[in-house]
């Protein structure tokens, strides 16, 4: 599958751009007689009926098979053993079933039906793989007759598009290999359908193909499960030394704190009193928690919509739909992402600047945001392209994902230093374009933090200005280029994944945080009329957003290249209003949603989820055995399933990589202070600063560790996740 489907919105678009006349075409069509016209005549379409039962016609055709059967161009080339084992497979298999033994039947029974209702877009059988891969029929003490399970794909007319081909299940003796098959199911199909199969058009692929012999593990997937079990066992043993031998946080030794379960679920799930410092803005955390579940509920859809649903006609009319628009432009979440790593940026290090007289460590800066940010990221990588593959097991396996993680083998060192979405085309994990981006932004913004401390109003006013003058080039590149969101490849590179088409967001993060700090401790009195229009326009640009393209799959270049670049202002800005209502008390029930300290931890382990959520989706649509149902509420119900799922993941990692290393990280770049306290004191206070690290939209360790100077850190430990 393309790297490109996790943008769930962006890829429905693009389907539905490359297939909105043909599918409007087919699927307005209710009356059975025009769609068998249209599918190359009557005649054909009855031919694809007749062949419904394929096992029974294959080995009807084949009772006799040949080499000449089993080979393309038999006569150029000398058959190879293996061909001649399949062949001898092959002829006791039908001499089998014949006399009906049941290893044989079973052999035919796992095989997919040519799909029923066709019409209504199921155009999959899966069969049934497991009856298939469990066959092992022994002929000699030596060898045995194994099942093999494959997906043929074949296209009824050469007028549909390849995303209409008709894909079914078929089982043969694992000693054939799929070029065989493939052969022999073309022979098959030219003679029932009475037509010439392109010798382009492959029916069976070999990687569709599994049987019940699993792959021996590589150097790399053994090195990955050594190394998580290591980090296992010290997590272990640290827990129970913590648990059995610590008598209370206080006197806990930093490293054993580091490792320990125990310490470190302590700091998660620590609930913070937000109201206890004025300088808190606790709605932050829900806006974060709820972008994230938004990015997971919009992946879903993804995964739904590539399964093999018996409702892919509906696909089209759900495109249409009002409440489609919400799952569409879920990629809004990555822009409240960035709104919110700008402002936490600049609220927390200009409040360090004010009090260290202008000075930032930029070298520190980078390398703690490196550290903190890489060893999960790291491990991720190993876990999506060495795991993954061992945990599916299914007819799909592999075949529902947003990536091919085979590219991580050439392209993850482009990963691990966050240049990924410029360097390469073959993305190793395709979220983590995020994480390159928000990683250049912080290298640039350091000097934009200082030009604010000295010049004020004017850097801010240069900010703005640069806001423009990017948005203008976003506008400008669509233009000129002719290059649509909507129509992936090389467009999305340019204006999806490039560090300048994204910054708006996060230079109005910036201006925002600006704001707040020069007006920090200032009390906001605004009459009903003035918060009513704050809301009412806040409201405005949020809907103009999610709702202004209703009813339009497609755009003029110069209309989409207007809605692209000002929805990139008008979202931010719209969240400013909410952020700065819930802190002033003009919030009412967003405010009791947002700020609720029940959003904390979940907070807190956005991050590890942000990198592990397609994991945890990759893994449960690859296991589907059966056919699917395409619904808004089968969506609902298979997010509550992969989002648990994910959180309880997340977790795990969490403990076994995110916090110990974050903990190792603080004592080999101990922050200090002037004045500050002999390490035998501050050390048994690493909990509490745990506790109040600050993290990114996506939970990212911090800008209250990575931004500003080391002194800051320790100076805070009370301090709530979220400061000004």
């Amino acid at each position: 599958m393309v790297r490109l489907a996790f943008i769930l919105g962006l890829g429905l678009l693009a389907l539905a751009k490359s297939v909105n006349a043909q599918m409007t075409n087919i699927f307005a069509m209710t009356n059975t007689k025009l769609l068998t016209e249209h599918i190359a005549g009557g005649d054909h379409y009855s031919s694809i009926f007749n062949t419904r039962r394929l096992s029974v016609e294959f080995f009807e055709h084949y009772a006799n098979v040949t080499l000449e059967d089993l080979t393309a161009n038999s006569n150029s080339r000398i058959p190879s053993l293996q061909d001649l084992e399949c062949l001898a497979d092959l002829a006791l298999l039908s001499k089998d079933l014949s006399s009906f033994k049941f290893w044989a039947l079973k052999m035919i029974d796992s095989w997919g039906l040519l799909p029923s209702g066709m019409l209504a877009g199921n155009w999959w059988n899966l069969g049934n793989f497991d009856e298939c891969i469990a066959i092992d029929h022994a002929v000699t003490s030596s060898h045995s007759i194994k099942g093999k399970y494959c997906i043929t794909k074949l296209t009824p007319a050469p007028s549909l598009l390849p995303i209409l081909a008709l894909k079914s299940a078929v089982c043969f003796p694992a000693t054939c290999s799929a070029a065989n098959m493939d052969t022999m199911l073309r022979r098959l199909f030219q003679k029932l359908l009475t037509v010439e199969i392109d010798a382009d058009v492959q029916i069976v692929a070999e990687e569709t193909c599994q049987t019940a012999v699993k792959k021996p593990y590589d150097g790399l997937a053994i090195f990955t499960i050594v190394i998580v079990s290591i980090l296992g066992a010290i997590v272990g043993v640290c827990t129970i030394f913590d648990y059995f031998f610590c008598k209370d946080e206080k006197t806990i030794h930093p490293v054993v704190e580091a490792f320990s379960a125990r310490a470190n679920s302590r700091a998660l799930f620590r609930i913070v009193d937000t109201k206890a410092n004025p300088n808190v803005i606790d709605c932050l955390h829900g806006i974060r928690c709820l972008s994230f579940i938004w990015v997971v509920y919009g992946h879903d859809y993804m995964v739904l919509a590539t399964s093999p649903n018996i409702n892919m006609g509906y696909l089209l009319t759900w495109i249409n739909s009002f409440y489609s628009l919400f799952v569409k432009h879920a990629v809004y979440a990555v822009d409240s992402f960035f709104f919110l790593s700008g402002l936490l940026l600049v609220v927390i290090a200009l409040r360090s600047m004010d009090r260290t007289k202008g000075k930032l460590n930029i070298p520190l800066m980078y390398l703690h945001r490196y550290l903190r940010l890489t060893p999960i990221l790291a491990i991720a990588i190993l876990f999506y392209m060495k795991i993954l593959p061992l945990w599916e097991s299914g007819p799909l396996k592999g075949s529902i994902s947003f990536d091919d993680y085979s590219a991580c083998e050439s392209t993850w060192y482009w990963t691990l230093l966050y240049v990924q979405n410029y360097a390469t085309d073959s993305l190793c994990l395709s979220h983590s374009w995020y994480l390159a981006v928000d990683m250049q932004l912080y290298i640039f913004a350091p000097f934009l933090l200082i030009c604010l401390y000295k010049w004020g109003k004017k850097a801010a006013a240069g900010i703005f200005v640069l806001m423009l003058l990017l948005a203008g080039c976003l506008f400008s590149i669509m233009v000129i280029n002719d290059l649509s969101l909507g129509s992936g490849g090389d467009s999305m590179r340019k204006l999806y994944y490039a560090t300048q088409t994204r910054a708006s967001p996060y230079l109005i993060g910036i201006l925002f945080g600006y704001f707040l700090h020069t007006n920090r401790g200032k009390d906001f009195k605004l009459n009903r009329l003035a918060v009513l229009l704050g809301w009412l326009i806040a409201l405005s640009l949020i809907a103009s957003c999610l709702f202004s393209i209703y009813g339009q799959n497609t755009l003029p270049i110069v209309e989409e290249a207007f809605y692209v670049s000002l929805t990139r202002i008008a979202w931010p800005l719209g969240l400013c209003w909410v952020v700065f209502a819930c802190m002033h008390g003009y919030g009412g029930l967003a405010n009791s949603l947002l700020s609720s300290p029940l959003w904390q931890p979940l907070s807190r382990l956005s991050y590890s989820a942000y990198i592990f959520h397609m994991f945890i989706e990759s893994l449960n649509g690859g296991i589907t055995h059966t056919s699917t149902y395409f619904s808004d509420y089968q969506v609902m119900l298979r997010f509550w399933t992969d989002f648990g799922f994910t959180i309880l993941f997340s977790y795990l990692m969490h403990i076994l990589i995110e916090a110990p290393f974050a903990g190792l990280e603080s004592l080999l770049l101990p922050a200090k202070r002037p004045n500050a306290k002999p390490a035998a004191v501050v050390e048994p206070r690493m909990s509490e600063v745990k506790a109040s690290v600050e993290e990114s939209p996506v939970g990212k360790p911090a800008e209250a560790i990575s931004t500003i100077p080391d002194e800051v850190i320790q100076a805070a430990p009370e301090k709530s996740n979220v400061l000004v």
